[in-house]
């Protein structure tokens, strides 16, 4: 390695450590902090001030361009499918299925049909109700029944797509949008199982928590028609039917020109695919216009923030790659012979426990390791993907809103959600890293 990319890697932990003190101690806004960052990346670095301005705008642009209306639209629907019903209609299907001894299994397949298209805080609210309500029917431990679901919800959030960070990975190392979702899935499956019902066994012996009690029910909702079984597993099955047409297109027809080839690139398009989905679940759910356009703008108040720290990201990443930072550590990844997805994950876990936010961390870590992935035969992308969603969710501590949102809907302590929900993270992210690892090696 060169003097000048060792300065620039000295540059880049100090950027860090500029975005932690900012951040974590002195509690100041994230796509603030996030510009800061970059100020202090850029000028360090001696990019001229125009250059690093335009870094920024250019990487927030080109970050939210692809993010923008795929979170507002899987918010949107979110919104539609707790508002319907159809959320509740779900849960006493599987419990049917299960049976109320395994009630907990229950949570953690609706937790997965929710949190496929929804964001972590919206499925988690969502699902509040239907989790007290459970544990108040079937006197189970509570933890026992929230672990598993929030194990699952986090996993959706940060490896599978339409959610921002995976998108935003996928985009920035050229992998394939179906074939991250399906190793998402088959890798989601053994990591939910140790950080959900097997720590939760763990859990409920050392931590006691009192389930809080179930929410007054909604007089509107009451009084309200509740969808059928079959409608509400079609509004969760549309988006992911035509996320993957695009896929199993490009599987069955080699030219890029085929009919079926450009058909399925604009449905599978997933800002395309979830517009589509918004409007079958309006009218499958019987919503009016009015009321459809009330739960839209209800639901997507929640995410603006979330949008301009997402851009912020894509700003940091930017002013990395300009300054010839991400380049610097890419030769130090090689230079110490780590192999991209554990190189992926470092940088993710790293941001993570710096910044308290997932997202800011897979699109950090995506903009890292992207030389080393982009053109080289050997790297599996799309595993990748998964090893850096993986690393995003790594160690949730004080400094991670989710952490919070956590604790107040869960009425637990700080302590409490140290010992349950940070724990369960940090298992997340851990057997994230060698289950990736274990399929890269294999496949």
């Amino acid at each position: 390695m060169t003097p000048e990319s060792i300065q620039l890697l000295y540059l880049s932990i100090g950027s860090v450590a500029v975005l932690v003190i900012l951040i974590a101690w002195l509690r100041m806004n994230a796509f603030l902090a996030l510009l800061l960052a970059s100020m202090v990346m850029g000028i360090g670095s001696g990019m001229e001030t125009m250059k690093m301005v335009k870094a920024f705008e250019g990487g927030m642009g080109g970050t939210l361009g692809g993010i923008a209306g795929i979170l507002g639209l899987g918010t949107i629907l979110g919104g539609l499918l707790a508002a319907s019903g159809g959320a509740e209609v779900l849960a006493k299907a599987l419990i049917n299925l299960f049976g109320p001894k395994r009630v907990h299994w229950c949570l953690m397949v609706l937790a997965l049909l929710i949190g496929l298209t929804t964001w972590f805080a919206v499925g988690l609210v969502m699902l509040l109700p239907i989790l007290l309500t459970l544990a108040k029917e079937t006197k189970e431990p509570f933890l026992k029944l929230a672990i598993p679901m929030l194990a699952v919800l986090s996993i959706m959030h940060g490896v599978m797509p339409p959610h921002p960070g995976p998108v935003v990975a996928l985009q920035a190392l050229g992998a394939d949008l179906g074939k991250v979702m399906l190793w998402g899935l088959l890798a989601a499956v053994p990591v939910a199982a140790i950080s959900g019902p097997i720590f939760a066994r763990w859990a409920v012996r050392h931590v006691q928590v009192i389930a809080p009690e179930p929410p007054p029910i909604d007089p509107s909702m009451a009084n309200r028609r509740l969808p059928s079984l079959a409608v509400t597993v079609a509004v969760l099955t549309v988006p992911i039917f035509l996320l993957m047409t695009q896929t199993a297109a490009e599987l069955l027809e080699e030219n890029p020109e085929h009919i079926m080839r450009q058909i399925t690139a604009v449905i599978g398009n997933p800002t395309v695919a979830l517009g589509i989905s918004v409007i079958f679940a309006g009218l499958v759910f019987r919503f009016s216009r009015s009321e459809s356009l009330k739960i839209g703008e209800k639901a997507i108040a929640a995410v603006g923030m979330t949008l301009l720290v997402v851009g912020g990201g894509g700003g940091f990443k930017g002013v990395l790659e300009a300054s010839g930072a991400a380049n610097a550590i890419g030769d130090m990844a090689q230079a110490a012979h780590l192999p991209p997805l554990v190189f992926g994950w470092v940088c993710a876990a790293m941001v993570r426990v710096a910044t308290g936010s997932a997202t800011v961390a897979i699109v950090t870590a995506s903009g890292l390791v992207a030389p080393l992935v982009i053109g080289n035969p050997d790297v599996n992308p799309e595993l990748v993907v998964v090893g850096i969603g993986c690393g995003s969710l790594f160690l949730s501590h004080l400094n991670d809103a989710g952490f919070w949102i956590v604790k107040e809907t869960l009425g637990m302590t700080v302590g409490q959600t140290l010992r349950t929900w940070t724990v369960t993270e940090t298992l997340v992210g851990i057997t994230g890293l060698f289950v990736a690892w274990g399929l890269d090696m294999i496949f």
